[in-house]
């Protein structure tokens, strides 16, 4: 804890999530309009006054969507990260244990997964999947679980041949009792700060392919179509822009400060 604490970047990073999730949580109290409230006569209106956050060009608040779309961006990459961690945990820690050819077997799967870049491979999947919440969820999920399953596997081979494992087994369990009793416990610490760095990723993906028109639809705001229409006013209302970046900016900034102090807090070598 006091390593934690000495490390000042790590309860920033912390700071800034709590206000986020608070602010997502709280969107619908916190939010002064309807993020999907229509007024003309208010169109591109600058920060100040009734909007704190300025109008887009269809007389809606800024400032509402911003905090409206945070639900949608954060919703997607926790969901999303959640499925990357148990598809990919499973796979590294069971090929970590086990070996022999199913560890060869999805080890060249995930290689192959891995090989694509990231938002390449998210677009093909949404390309095939069809552009809808749901669908964004499954293809950043996949794209990520090659990460999980890496570092779970790394972690449960240096575990394996242990004294305790081998006590484990002579005292007659058997292996899933002790993958769940004795591996897992034992790869949380890379495990947690993996799920940290990939939902900052995960905010930038979904960010990316909403921009794109691949992922959240208008009119529900998030982050990144929010960006996509803004892009039109770049000169006559910045504003637009500026702040849905600035929210995707600081979500990012949060889990990756976070993810270093965790990183920090679990390497044997700072203590």
């Amino acid at each position: 804890m006091k390593r934690w604490v000495a490390n000042r970047v790590a309860p920033i990073g912390l700071v800034i999530i709590v206000f986020g999730i608070a602010a997502a949580v709280l969107a619908p109290v916190i939010a002064p309009y309807d993020a999907r409230r229509i007024v003309p006569q208010d169109a591109l209106r600058p920060p100040g006054g009734r909007y704190l956050f300025g109008t887009d060009g269809f007389g809606r608040d800024v400032f509402s969507r911003v905090l409206m779309g945070s639900r949608i961006s954060l919703v997607v990459a926790f969901l999303s990260v959640l499925i990357a961690l148990l598809l990919g945990t499973t796979l590294g820690l069971t090929a970590g244990f086990y070996g022999g050819w199913w560890d060869g077997l999805s080890m060249r799967v995930m290689d192959v997964v891995f090989a694509f870049p990231a938002i390449l491979l998210a677009i093909a999947l949404m390309a095939v999947l069809g552009a809808s919440v749901a669908n964004l969820i499954i293809a950043i999920g996949i794209v990520y679980t090659p990460q999980f399953a890496r570092v779970a596997r790394a972690a449960a081979l240096s575990i394996r041949g242990h004294e305790f494992i081998d006590a484990a087994r002579a005292l007659g369990l058997g292996n899933l009792r002790i993958l769940r009793r004795h591996i897992a416990p034992n790869v949380l610490a890379p495990i947690t700060v993996q799920v940290s760095l990939s939902l900052s990723l995960a905010i930038l993906s979904e960010s990316a392919l909403s921009f794109l028109g691949l992922g959240t639809q208008p009119p529900t705001p998030s982050w990144g179509n929010m960006l996509s229409e803004g892009r039109q006013f770049l000169e006559l209302a910045p504003w637009n822009a500026i702040f849905p970046g600035l929210a995707i900016m600081m979500a990012v900034l949060g889990f990756n400060l976070l993810g270093d102090g965790l990183r920090d807090l679990f390497d044997p070598r700072w203590r």
